[in-house]
């Protein structure tokens, strides 16, 4: 919560002190009218100094308003900050791409339809390979995955590149093959290497990833806890497989402990400027 200033504290008091005074007023008039018998409305200046009354009380009342709505105003005001450097490389995702992942969606998760909409997980990976192009080359060819051979082939929106290089693959207003139960809901990012801490042990590659991480989760409005390791999609209360074959499979790419590592210092970076 944004503080109030000092100026608009005192502004917010004096008004509330003024309507208070001028309340303090009537009740003492009324009083005075009731000990001699006389009918408020018959005191000469009753009437002025009630509708007085009643002025400041609505004047303290629309200026406490107007003041919450300019503090309100502050803290819309404030912009995002901005996504980290991107390079855009994507890949071929034309017409029967999406068809076929069109018909993954509705098989896997009853959904007919290839897009990713209000994703609510961002899901950490590594590539297992040595090289950025490397994964690019397996991404962008659309031939059955080597595991269960179904199209489309799998695909992340997302690589980073050992040198801190942020390459976008896929727009993310459309589904990939990243994680098994969760990519009806889910961001993926890749990060080139072979094991966590090889990740987490690169400056570069470790920086970027926190940056995108921070910007796609206060763009998608994604909470701290929904951004996972490919190795928790399991326990994820958005797990969800139509397909008995495929259920309870899961990678070792980025567990727990790691992960808990991976949300601390998500959890330090703020969405706003």
């Amino acid at each position: 919560m944004t503080p109030r200033s000092p100026s608009g504290r005192r502004r917010n008091r004096s008004a509330g002190v003024s309507a208070a005074l001028a309340l303090a007023l009537v009740s003492l008039l009324a009083g005075a009218c009731a000990r001699s018998g006389r009918p408020v409305g018959r005191v000469p200046g009753t009437a002025t100094v009630a509708h007085a009354a009643v002025a400041s009380v609505r004047a303290g009342r629309r200026e406490a308003r107007l003041i919450a709505v300019a503090h309100a105003g502050t803290r819309s005001a404030r912009a995002l900050l901005p996504p980290p450097p991107i390079v855009k490389d994507f890949i071929p995702f034309g017409a029967k791409r999406k068809q076929e992942m069109r018909r993954y969606a509705l098989e896997h998760y009853g959904i007919d339809s290839y897009r990713l909409i209000d994703p609510h997980l961002i899901i950490w990976h590594y590539t297992e390979t040595a090289t950025f192009q490397s994964v690019f080359n397996t991404f962008a060819s659309d031939v059955p995955d080597v595991t269960y051979h179904e199209l489309p082939q799998v695909c992340a929106h997302f690589v980073i590149d050992t040198n801190g290089t942020i390459y976008e693959l896929v727009p993310i207003e459309i589904m990939c093959r990243h994680v098994v139960g969760l990519n009806y809901t889910a961001i993926g990012i890749e990060n080139v290497g072979f094991s966590d801490q090889q990740v987490i042990g690169d400056a570069a590659q470790f920086h970027a990833g926190l940056e995108l991480t921070r910007w796609l989760r206060c763009r998608e409005h994604i909470p701290v806890s929904n951004v996972i390791g490919h190795n928790e999609s399991l326990s994820s209360p958005y797990y969800r497989e139509l397909v008995p074959a495929f259920r309870g499979q899961t990678h070792l790419d980025f567990n727990r402990a790691d992960m808990n590592v991976v949300r601390a210092r998500v959890a330090q970076l703020p969405c706003r400027g």
